[in-house]
């Protein structure tokens, strides 16, 4: 006896959703978090830039803290719009949510000496966040 679906709208076969397509609510909360989290790094870096424990030149990247700030607030909100649209099964979205994590890795390697701490935990995030969406991001196709 064999089981065959039916296809749903637009005659798209649907995907088998398993109990791990949790991981992929987590991974955009995530994303919108750590999104919200790099904004406000951002903002802080444009206003406030004498909380951090070090100079610009202290970093690992000599660079200003404004350009730190700009950057922070664009990639945050990109994180943001990505996480927010990871819901909607989205395959860019979860591209992007990859792309995006990476880079924020990055970002927070290069912002080390300032804020150690929450740029060790910004870093452990973004690794959950590439791997749910890497592994099972197929789980909530639109």
């Amino acid at each position: 006896m064999s089981h065959t679906t039916t296809p749903g709208p637009h005659g798209v076969q649907p995907t088998q959703v398993t109990a791990w397509v949790g991981w992929i609510a987590f991974a955009g909360v995530m994303m919108a978090l750590v999104g919200s989290f790099h904004v406000i790094q951002g903002l802080v870096a444009l206003f406030r830039d004498e909380v951090f424990l070090v100079g610009s030149r202290g970093l690992v990247v000599n660079v200003d803290y404004t350009a730190w700030g700009v950057t922070h607030i664009i990639g945050g909100a990109v994180l943001v719009a990505a996480g927010v649209w990871v819901f909607r099964g989205k395959v860019w979205a979860r591209t992007v949510g990859v792309v995006m994590a990476m880079l924020s890795a990055v970002i927070n390697i290069g912002f080390l000496a300032a804020y150690p701490i929450w740029s060790a935990i910004m870093i452990a995030v973004d690794v959950m966040v590439i791997w749910a969406l890497t592994v099972h991001g197929g789980e909530l196709k639109d």
